[in-house]
């Protein structure tokens, strides 16, 4: 199990999250379909955003629903040291209090890993645009010998 929050800025000098593209109806959409964003958040090992950071959450995230806010994710989760990487993969709809995304590879220490992620909203400053998402991952790895992720607590 690895657990740790992850710090996504939507606004303000130092916001992780930039609009690449909208649909030709995103701007009518209740669920703003068609909305594709890119990121590039802190993580850290606590809510706090001055916690320790132990990698930064890489991706795009697409707005994929027409019906309710869900997204089509494909995130990395790129931990600081080490150079091991975790990829995650699926749908999040984001009103549900928790959310179940796939681990569906991994480079370093997860070569090859496999398992899932659950998410879900910690905190969110409406003025500041900024909310803390935790998540907790299951991750299985291939059992050749290896070495710890600094940083986090890893019970791989």
């Amino acid at each position: 199990m690895i657990h740790f929050y992850v710090q996504d800025l939507l606004a303000g000098e130092n916001k992780t999250v930039f609009g690449v593209a909208t649909a030709s109806i995103t701007a009518d959409s209740p669920t703003d379909f068609g909305q594709v964003r890119v990121l590039d958040d802190l993580v850290t090992a606590e809510p706090d955003y001055y916690s320790t950071p132990v990698a930064r959450a890489q991706g795009l995230i697409t707005y994929a629903d027409l019906r309710v806010a869900a997204l089509a994710m494909n995130m990395n989760f790129v931990f600081t040291t080490g150079g091991s990487t975790i990829c995650i993969l699926g749908r999040n709809q984001i009103n549900l209090p928790e959310r179940e995304l796939a681990v569906v590879g991994g480079i370093g220490y997860f070569r090859n890993a496999g398992g899932y992620a659950i998410t879900k909203l910690y905190s969110y400053d409406v003025e500041k645009e900024y909310g803390v998402l935790e998540y907790t991952l299951y991750v299985t790895v291939p059992t050749w010998p290896r070495t710890a992720v600094d940083g986090l607590h890893a019970d791989v």
